[in-house]
């Protein structure tokens, strides 16, 4: 917990919170597993959206969760191992370009990160969501939590998960494709990215339904 001379951290409050909810309804606080969800890519123009589903052990918790956005790039990839080693499960799981392109970004959010918690090893009876959208979790109880990666340990884990994973993936594409620079951007459409684009093209991996890569197919 936070103190007057510190930031708030996240902590396993929620998680708490939400196993005694489900405990309540199934009589057994115990045996309740919580997830926490979250993804990351909706901004980019390039890559899938990736989501992750993270089921910490209350027991064995890593030092120094948070939201993947405050951690150094070193830190974020020491996490992942930790994550991975210590956690009772973990699962990624992706959305492709062309499903973003069919069904638009947030529903492609949505589907990755119902696949994230489908693909769990172990079936949790709730889940922590980041943001303010319900992905429709089907039996599981669910509870959105706008900025959940600052607030929850759960979601903080699988923030750091799904931006790992997901830096790594735009670094190999861009070993294919290096004319973009996404082993620096991740596919965001910083001034590089798009001066690749006038002056090579659009490629396989980019979001053809969002507006600038609409503008120069346009050009072309």
């Amino acid at each position: 917990m936070a103190n007057s001379a510190g930031p708030m951290l996240p902590n396993y409050e929620y998680e708490q919170a939400l196993k005694i909810e489900i405990g309540e309804h199934l009589g057994d606080v115990e045996t309740s597993m919580v997830c926490g969800v979250d993804e990351v890519g909706r901004g980019p123009l390039a890559g899938p959206v990736v989501a992750a589903a993270v089921i910490l052990d209350p027991e064995n918790i890593p030092d120094g969760l948070n939201d993947s956005k405050k951690l150094t790039q070193k830190r974020r990839e020491a996490l992942f191992d930790i994550i991975h080693e210590h956690a009772i499960a973990v699962c990624i799981a992706e959305a492709s370009v062309s499903e973003i392109d069919e069904i638009n970004i947030l529903q492609a959010s949505m589907l990755a990160m119902r696949r994230a918690v489908d693909g769990l090893s172990i079936k949790p009876q709730g889940a922590l969501v980041d943001g303010n959208r319900d992905p429709d979790l089907g039996d599981l109880r669910t509870k959105t939590l706008v900025k959940g990666d600052a607030k929850s340990l759960s979601i903080a884990a699988a923030s750091i998960i799904a931006k790992v994973f997901r830096d790594r993936l735009m670094a190999g594409l861009d070993r294919i494709e290096p004319a973009y620079g996404w082993v620096q951007n991740a596919g965001y459409g910083v001034p590089k990215h798009l001066d690749a684009l006038k002056l090579v093209g659009v490629s396989v991996h980019h979001r053809r339904s969002f507006k600038p890569i609409r503008d120069i197919l346009d050009e072309e």
